[in-house]
């Protein structure tokens, strides 16, 4: 029995445990165009309105009634993910970027500057299709929060640049959020629509979800939004239609209309991700019973994540893209670490400096996953200029998920794209330099990654000398993973190389205490 198809066999296995994960494989896809509206399902008919009758009996009349219930969670499903109610137009947007530049106070970072914050703001633009950049503004102001944003003269200033600018059809204000009012008071002074970090991130969320549940989660994050615009329209119905608030014969106020839409919607929604988070559960539970590792890989938005567990897997299907925000779906990739232990590698969303709160929290379906995995593998583009800034900014939200402390201590720090920078010199002790694009330093990443792994699980490598006329094949086989078997014809024994859990180990020493057992 060869270690080649031994080893072919556990790699099928595992791929079947990613496929357990409940995430697609990394597909290239077009992206949907936001103004489409998704395709709904004709409503079944009736018994007696044409087309087949369900069948009779019991049996046929249970089938009936679990495919109606399908349909109709299809269809409220759908209805879910139809047109997204704030996005920008389909069409083309020349945008002017402006940045407060906040020149001192707590508001201040200390890791960064206003020509980099107004980079990474171009960047996002360049991310979206058929979007450029007019041009890019950086004005100085005490205080982002307040109603115009800047002083009273650079406002003015800033205004006049503006209208000077030919043909510009948005403004992208390059702060976390904007408040409705503010939103309003600029729209005016401005002319144009103003977007915020959190609308344009939204978009390339909407741009980039391939899933239902990215999609829902999506969904989920414009609830604050629609509910911050509410009060403008309100505001607007007033001045241009005067009289009374409230609808006729309901009752209820516009206001309050338009708020119980909003919860019904947002209940559907959270309803809709619970159920898909249920089902996510029951895979976990079946890949679990695999027992196979999983290595969550996570980073800053565009730091070569995808690129990186390609490297490890040698997956071909995978097609890492240079742009922000490419993964929004988890997936699952099955790989080999040098003891030809099998494991699971698992790419999650990018991270990105001023991510609302509100953002990452609709998304924690989706990272949920990584509180049940094994390791974690932190990917940082070691070139970037503000690589300090972005390690931050992934701590801090791994903290916020509230992950075991056990894999926040544990985390394997990577610095990738090392063929980039001329003299690479090591700032953190534990790091280990890798070129994923190049697969410089993988074969020292697979050993760290071994090795942290055996820690997390409790496994231990284990090469025995066993009768192949005895039990200890076959016990070994059913309560241990097997990973080489050498036979030795001559004398009918065999040496059997494998991978078994502590607990496991000692019952083996319990049963079979005469076995010759050596600890790799």
């Amino acid at each position: 029995m060869g270690p080649g198809r031994l080893s072919w066999s556990v790699l099928l296995r595992c791929r079947r445990a990613a496929a357990a994960l409940g995430a697609p494989r990394c597909r290239p896809l077009p992206a949907r165009p936001l103004s489409a509206a998704a395709p709904r399902r004709a409503p079944l008919r009736p018994p007696g309105a044409g087309g087949r009758a369900p069948r009779d009996g019991p049996a046929g009349a249970g089938r009936g009634t679990e495919e109606e219930e399908e349909e109709e969670d299809e269809a409220a499903l759908e209805a879910l993910l139809g047109p997204p109610p704030l996005a920008p137009g389909p069409g083309a947007q020349r945008v002017a970027i402006v940045h407060p530049a906040v020149k001192w106070g707590p508001q201040k970072s200390p890791l960064t500057t206003a020509e980099l914050q107004i980079a990474e703001a171009v960047a996002l633009v360049d991310t979206l299709q058929n979007w450029t950049v007019l041009d890019k503004i950086i004005i100085p102001t005490k205080n982002p929060k307040k109603k115009f944003v800047f002083g009273k003269g650079n406002f003015q200033v800033l205004t006049e640049k503006i209208k000077k600018l030919p043909h510009v059809t948005a403004v992208f204000l390059n702060v976390e959020r904007i408040s409705s009012l503010t939103k309003k008071e600029l729209e005016g002074a401005w002319g144009v629509p103003v977007f915020d970090r959190y609308t344009v991130v939204l978009h390339i969320f909407r741009c980039n979800a391939r899933t239902k549940e990215a999609k829902l989660q999506i969904a989920l994050a414009e609830i604050p939004l629609l509910r911050s615009n509410l009060k403008n329209e309100l505001s607007q119905r007033d001045q241009q239609r005067g009289g009374s608030r409230y609808i006729m014969g309901s009752g209820e106020t516009f206001l309050e209309t338009q708020n119980r839409v909003l919860k019904e919607r947002e209940l559907k929604i959270r309803n809709a991700l619970e159920k898909l988070r249920r089902k996510r559960a029951l895979l976990r539970a079946q890949r679990r019973k695999c027992e196979f590792p999983i290595v969550s890989v996570m980073g800053y938005t565009n730091s070569g994540k995808t690129t990186l567990i390609k490297a490890l897997t040698g997956e071909a299907g995978l097609q890492p893209r240079d742009q922000l925000f490419a993964t929004l779906d988890i997936t699952a990739h099955a790989g080999y670490l040098p003891s030809h232990m099998a494991v699971i590698y698992v790419d999650t969303i990018g991270f990105l400096t001023d991510l609302p709160h509100n953002l990452v929290e609709s998304f924690s379906a989706t990272l949920e996953e990584v509180a049940y995995s094994d390791l974690i593998v932190h990917v940082r583009d070691i070139t970037h200029p503000e690589t300090i800034l972005q390690k931050a900014t992934v701590l801090s939200v791994l903290r916020n998920l509230n992950l075991p402390s056990h894999l926040l201590d544990s985390i394997v720090e990577v610095h990738n794209k090392v063929d980039l920078t001329e003299r690479y010199k090591p700032t953190e002790e534990n790091a280990l330099a890798v070129s994923a694009l190049h697969g410089y330093g993988l074969e020292e990443l697979k050993q760290e990654i071994e090795k942290k792994i055996l820690t997390a699980t409790g496994k231990k490598i284990l090469t025995v000398n066993i009768n192949l006329e005895g039990p200890q094949l076959s016990w070994l086989y059913k309560e241990a993973t097997v990973q080489e078997v050498e036979v030795m014809p001559e004398d009918g024994r065999a040496r059997v190389k494998v991978i078994i859990s502590s607990s496991a180990f000692g019952r083996y020493k319990n049963l079979f205490p005469n076995s010759e057992i050596f600890i790799s």
